[in-house]
Formats: C-alpha cells, structure tokens, sequence
C-alpha cells in the first residue's frame, strides 16, 4: 500500500498538510478523495519536491513531456527545456528519452524540483536492441531499475492486449496505432501471438509499484491519432480493459491514473471523460488534449489547449502539454515555453468550470485591476505577467491600451457616471 494511503488510512495526515494548503481544501476532505481513489499524490520519498495531487478536489495539472531521440539528442537542451517548462508553471515533466545515454539523461532530471514520470519500454527497447526481441524479463527488469532511482510515475500499456489488437483489426483506422509505447506492445503481440507481459502478469508489475510506491499511469496505447479514427472500437475497448486493471491497481493499493484519447471531435470529449471516470471507479484522468482538428500543423499547443479546456470541464485532472511543434519536429525551448503557456491556461479554464475558488479569485482581482486601469496590478493578476507587460508597452506609456486610447470605453463612462452624480 502506497505510503500515503497507510497514512490516511491510520488518520495521520501529516504528509498530506502542505498538500491540501497548496489545493485550498481540507486535510480530512482530501485525505477521503485519496481513500476513495478518486485522488492520487506524487510523493517519492526517494526524492525531494513539493508534493503534486492529482484529481478529485485538486487544481488541474500540466505534464510536459520533454526527451532526447535518435535524430536529436543534445541531453543540455532537454535540462534547459525542462528548466524551461517549470519556470513556465508545469506540475510534472516526462522524460521520453530515446536517443543517447538514456540512463544518464534521466538521473539529470531526476535532480529537478518537480514530480518526474517515465514510459520504461522505451529504455526496454533500447536494452533490447529492437522491439521483436524485447522480453517480459527485460521489461520489469527496466521498470525495477528506474523505480530504484527514484521516478514518481510511469506510463504503462497494459491495456494494449490480445482482445484489444482484435477489436483493431475488426475496426480499421485510418492513422492505425499511433502511441509508441501502444505500437511496441502491439508489434510484440503480432510477432509472438503471445499476450503484452504487463497485462499477462499485471499482478506482478502491481508488486513492484508497491514496493517502490510508484503511482502507475495506465497508458493509452490506443487512443485515436486522427479526428477520424476518434469512434473506432479500439479505443472503447481499451477503455474497458483499463477499468479492470484500475480497479486491481486500487484492491492492490497501487495509486492509478488513466491516460486517455488523443484526437476528437470537440463534441465527444465530454462523453469520452465522463466515460472513462465512470469505467474505471473515478480514477484521476490524464490527458494528451485531446486535439480537435488534425489540419493545424504548427498550431497543435492551440487545438490542444481546446480540447484540454473541455476535458479538464468535464472532469480530466491532468493535462498533457501539447507543443506548436507536435506531429512536425522534436520541441525545442520555445515550443516547450509556448505549450506549457496555452496548457496552463487550458487548466485555468477547468478550474473555472469546476468552480475552484482560487481561479475564481483571479479573474475577480483582474476584473478590479482593468477597471481601475491598474496596469501594474494587472500583471500581478495574469498568468504571464511579464509578457502582458512587454505587449502593453510597446506603444510607449499609456494610461489605456492603444488600440482604444482617448476613446477608452471604461473612461468614457467613469466620466459619465460623474458628471451625473
């Protein structure tokens, strides 16, 4: 059982106190959503940062993935883009590294203040030389090795199995499987005919995670990669065997998220998340987006941010960072700036819906601000104060904005009001 969970299970919250002042809501209220597994923390006592909750009665989050792969692999850059990402208000970074010294790449991370999650068949493909002579041993062997240095959670594809592969083949889709760790285990399945070893021996995974207390993230591995391919039935499928194995993870003690759909069409997004909470006893949802449009290459961080705002209205926790660069090109610092900027907002945006009183407070103090014509105050208030400010003043000095100047409505009737009183 997660050490967390041993403490409220015993009534001692004394891990949890700065945890529920960072979320504005009681100790005893989040101690019950964390017992009720609709709340996970990521707390690795291996390491030191602030703690991260994710779900039910917490803030929505930001993930941003971050990595090195075979075409570029500058361990530097994927450091100051992490930097990068925390500075810009990320809650949680991914190290999806590919390329170079996998092992070394993510001890650098791993020194970062911040909650750090992994997908381990990644480092397993590589270990293995390629994908067909992967093993069940070299598999948990890779997940051990990064429990032991300290990683706060891990993506993993169990619901990637025999019955799901059939539900695709019964119901083609157009962009076929489009997660790489989803596409790993399928190419193991279609190459052996044998089921994905984190399904076949889920249990055993399930006491490893428990002796290191690394929340697992069950892994999309067949979320839709294209708008059109968003109703296919492997999707669906997943769906169900995801909810199965959450509430193993939950009998087990394990903390559990669930990774969900990718591509949609901004309509079904509500469904799908409502869906999923209910399929899988309310677990904490993740999300990459979802995006919806595929034809807005270089502007995915945008397509992403409206699927992520609707998702995080209708129930998601956690948000994954989309770059301007998705689908195009390895990020570099500015798309990881520019994606964990519009993602943060997307966040905001569910925690208004979810009438959070912190985000409330905000618009209320911005509100005040622009009236007033409060600029420095206005700053304060924003999510990127700095680059309001830059934007303000490049017109020179001005009480108003420029685009209104004299004719600023807000002025026009503070006049009007005093000349009539």
């Amino acid at each position: 059982m997660h050490s967390i969970l041993r403490e409220c299970t015993s009534g001692d919250y004394s891990s949890l106190s700065a945890v529920s002042k960072n979320e504005n809501i009681s100790t005893e209220r989040l101690a019950r959503n964390i017992l009720s597994g609709r709340c996970i923390v990521l707390k690795n006592d291996r390491r030191t940062y602030t703690p991260c909750a994710i779900g039910e009665g917490a803030g929505v989050k930001v993930n941003v993935n971050i990595g090195t792969s075979g075409i570029t692999c500058s361990p530097e850059m994927e450091i100051e883009k992490a930097k990068a990402a925390i500075d810009n208000g990320a809650d949680a970074i991914m190290d999806l590294s590919t390329g170079g010294d996998i092992v070394s790449m993510r001890r650098e991370i791993l020194k970062l203040d911040i909650p750090v999650g992994t997908v381990p068949i990644y480092e397993a493909v590589r270990r293995a030389g390629n994908v067909v002579d992967l093993d069940a041993d070299t598999l948990f062997n890779t997940i051990r090795d990064q429990a032991k240095e300290g990683v706060d959670f891990m993506t993993l594809h169990c619901g990637v199995n025999l019955e799901v592969l059939d539900a695709l083949k019964l119901d083609p889709r157009t962009m076929g499987v489009v997660s790489r760790g989803g596409s790993f285990h399928t190419a193991m399945m279609l190459a052996t005919g044998e089921e994905n070893p984190l399904y076949k021996e889920y249990d055993y995974l399930l006491e490893i995670l428990d002796e290191y207390d690394i929340p697992i993230s069950l892994g999309d591995g067949m979320r839709p990669g294209a708008y059109v391919d968003s109703v296919k039935l492997a999707k669906s499928q997943e769906y169900v065997t995801l909810g199965k194995l959450a509430r193993r993870a939950f009998d087990k003690g394990v903390f559990r998220m669930i990774e969900g759909p990718g591509h949609m069409d901004f309509s079904e997004i509500s469904y799908n998340v409502k869906m999923i909470k209910e399929i899988t006893g309310f677990a904490p949802l993740y999300l990459l987006g979802p995006l919806v449009t595929d034809i807005a290459p270089g502007y995915d961080h945008i397509t992403g941010a409206i699927g992520g705002a609707a998702a995080a209205s209708a129930g998601a926790d956690f948000i994954c960072m989309v770059s301007p660069s998705e689908h195009l090109a390895l990020p570099n610092k500015n798309d990881i700036i520019e994606g964990t900027r519009t993602a943060k907002i997307a966040a905001h945006v569910g925690d208004l819906a979810r009438k959070r009183e912190s985000a409330l407070a905000r618009e209320i103090e911005m509100g005040e601000a622009r009236h007033a014509l409060d600029w420095e105050r206005q700053y304060a208030a924003a999510m990127f104060g700095e680059h309001a400010k830059a934007v303000h003043e490049r017109d020179g000095e001005c009480e108003t904005c420029s685009m209104c100047g004299d004719l600023c409505a807000i002025k026009i009737v503070e006049q009007a009001l005093e000349k009539k009183i």
